[in-house]
């Protein structure tokens, strides 16, 4: 059984949180975080990606990109644009996107549950993007970025959360993208308990997005406990919100190569017509079925009964049939995490981007993939599997700065 904690957040003050929220520090680079927060100093994303106030030629892993966040934060709370509840509190924050509504739970997860996997993972890391966390976090004192957790269907934890978010919200705003935050403070005792004690009888939680962020979290509580012995309790906890399995919204995470390997375009449909079923179509895709644009024409590619481990989580999973029956035997595609002829394109950006990408002629061939299924992301978490990279695109993005978790005193 998983725990969560309640905790004294720095938040915005309620007229503000529009200015200060921001997208994610990972979805943007440094031109477009700078071109985001220019002419607004309450942007989050001086403290997310501080190097936008630095020198374009300093390094964004240098140590006084560190220093700046830390500093930018600071500046925040001096001139109380950030504030602290006065006590620990759950807080509820609901996304609206297309009339579409997901609420979760922002809370403090537990770095042990994370250690012993009952906060549970599907993604590897990598060392140099958990590096810049953990110097990220150490800097301030605080973690920023929230980690996007996943849990089952709870009947009790879901008429809770019904009951707070029929109240009015403290903070209601659309973003520039047309997505709605919305944001409750629960304090009352009574629900906070009903919450807490939902949460240890949903078993497993599960990483939805954030693993660089709950990997830097162990690690910044070990260095704690290494450094003070008896820690600071919230120093083993991270920041995180958690969503109902039934309410989350993944799309497609398609995919673009530059060439086809030497072959032309009819060697490269010969050898497809031996792995699967072609179709000169395009029609949406369905499991086990991609679309696949080439040459300016669309193409419906369906995976053949048989081919494939249909017991094995990770092997049945779209993304692993197109990379072992297509990208790798085909198109020479070996280490889709590090091969510089692969890109992968998110699925909110449709069907346009691929045939710009295409028409272009920098890229040869697209293929857009089935949204991966929650429900399969929980089997190969709970097999202590890793799925492949790009598996999901979840939507919408979570902003930064909506919340702050302290793990020491500023």
């Amino acid at each position: 059984m998983a725990t969560i904690h309640p905790f004294r957040a720095l938040r915005p003050r309620n007229e503000l949180a529009a200015q200060v929220a921001a997208v994610p520090y990972d979805v943007v680079n440094r031109a477009e975080a700078k071109s985001l927060a220019h002419g607004n100093a309450l942007s989050f994303l001086h403290v997310t990606k501080p190097e936008i106030d630095l020198p374009d030629s300093l390094d964004p892993y240098d140590d006084r990109v560190y220093t700046q966040g830390a500093v930018a934060l600071n500046q925040l709370l001096q001139e109380g644009a950030l504030l602290e509840d006065e006590k620990p509190c759950l807080y509820a924050y609901a996304l609206t996107m297309a009339g579409r509504t997901q609420t979760g739970i922002v809370c403090c997860a537990s770095v042990k549950d994370y250690d012993t996997n009952l906060v549970r993972k599907h993604e590897f890391t990598r060392p140099t993007k958990e590096d810049d966390r953990v110097k990220n976090i150490d800097a301030m004192n605080a973690q920023s970025g929230t980690v996007f957790l996943a849990h089952r269907h709870h009947a009790t934890l879901e008429e809770t959360v019904e009951t707070i978010t029929q109240q009015a919200p403290l903070v209601d705003f659309v973003a520039d993208d047309e997505i709605r935050h919305r944001l409750w403070v629960i304090d009352s005792q009574k629900d906070i308990a009903a919450i807490v004690g939902a949460f240890e009888e949903l078993g497993p939680i599960y990483i939805a997005d954030g693993h660089h962020r709950s990997a830097a979290a162990s690690r910044i509580a070990a260095l704690h406990r290494d450094r003070h012995g008896e820690s600071h309790p919230e120093s083993q906890r991270f920041l995180a919100v958690s969503f109902p399995e039934n309410e989350l919204f993944i799309m497609g995470y398609n995919r673009v190569v530059k060439d086809l390997l030497g072959k032309t375009k009819e060697e490269f449909l010969n050898q497809l017509a031996q792995v699967v079923d072609i179709e000169t179509v395009k029609s949406p895709t369905s499991p086990k079925t991609f679309g696949m644009l080439l040459d300016n024409q669309w193409y419906t590619l369906k995976v053949r009964d048989g081919s494939y481990d249909a017991q094995n989580p990770v092997s049945r999973l779209d993304v692993s049939l197109l990379q072992e029956q297509i990208l790798t035997p085909l198109l020479g595609i070996q280490d889709p995490r590090r091969d510089t002829r692969i890109d992968f394109v998110g699925g909110i950006r449709g069907d346009s981007e691929l045939e710009k990408r295409v028409e272009s002629g920098q890229w040869a061939v697209a293929f857009k993939m089935h949204p991966t299924a929650i429900g399969d992301l929980f089997a190969i978490a709970d097999a202590q599997e890793v799925m492949p990279p790009k598996s999901t695109w979840f939507e919408p993005k979570l902003r930064d700065g909506l919340f702050v978790h302290k793990i020491e005193e500023l």
